[in-house]
């Protein structure tokens, strides 16, 4: 139950202020409006280290279903906590993106020239609608995720354990600022699908369509990153650290 509630506040402060900065920074009559991509991925980096700090000492602070893919594939967490581990981490993002809405209600009210923005305060959308080369982008930017964060914790590499949160959050920020441009990078199931439930589910005038097609790609991209990263990691990099 530990690990389901410090999942669960952990993904949910994570959610409420990135999703909580891009809202500021792409709808109308806020006082962040027109803040721009790096106001949004900045405001994401920071996100993830708040919620490092908060529940880190708890559960290790995954707030992401494909880091919690990795540490098992690499044998750092049992099995039997992967359903606690994903229950707090899709239920934290649910809650965190439906009080985003909440507190930007009136934004959402209000017209836009391009109403798919408001869709992109939710989750992620891409410029271009070419599955593959989205699908590829979320797995390189999750394969870059997982390989930073296992070498951030890893015990040969001497970093001082506070530093953990700070580090993975820049690491966050330079994936959005270099890969983030063409879907949103998501490089989160959790932090996709559940704020995409919520958008389904609220109204507000002129919404647009959730787009549930294409919802698979920052699904399964992040999964296949993690499994990946994790993959070269233990058998490439972390032989090398040990030269």
């Amino acid at each position: 139950m530990s690990i389901f509630l410090a999942e669960f506040f952990g993904t949910f402060l994570l959610i409420l202020l990135g999703n909580g900065v891009t809202a500021n920074a792409i709808l109308p009559d806020t006082k962040g409006e027109n803040g721009g991509w790096i106001v949004i991925t900045a405001g994401w980096a920071f996100a993830v280290v708040f919620g490092i700090t908060l529940i880190g000492s708890i559960s290790g602070a995954h707030m992401n279903p494909a880091i919690t893919l990795a540490f098992l594939l690499a044998n750092k967490i049992a099995l039997g906590n992967v359903p606690y581990y994903l229950a707090g981490e899709f239920a934290g993002a649910f809650c965190g993106s439906l009080l985003v809405f909440l507190l930007y209600k009136n934004h959402f009210f209000s017209p836009l020239k391009d109403p798919k923005l408001k869709l992109m305060s939710f989750c992620t959308s891409p410029q271009y609608p070419t599955k593959g080369t989205n699908f590829l982008t979320e797995v390189v930017g999750t394969f870059v995720l997982v390989i930073t964060v296992f070498a951030i914790i890893d015990p040969m590499n001497q970093l001082a354990s506070g530093l953990h949160g700070l580090l993975i959050g820049l690491a966050v920020f330079s994936i959005g600022l270099s890969l983030g441009g063409t879907t949103g990078y998501a490089i989160n199931p959790a932090r996709d699908l559940a704020p995409r439930l919520v958008h389904q589910l609220v109204h507000y005038p002129g919404k647009v369509s959730s787009e549930w097609s294409y919802a698979w790609i920052p699904f399964f991209g992040p999964l296949a990153g993690a499994a990946l990263g994790k993959w070269v990691y233990f058998s490439c990099v972390e032989s090398l650290l040990g030269v």
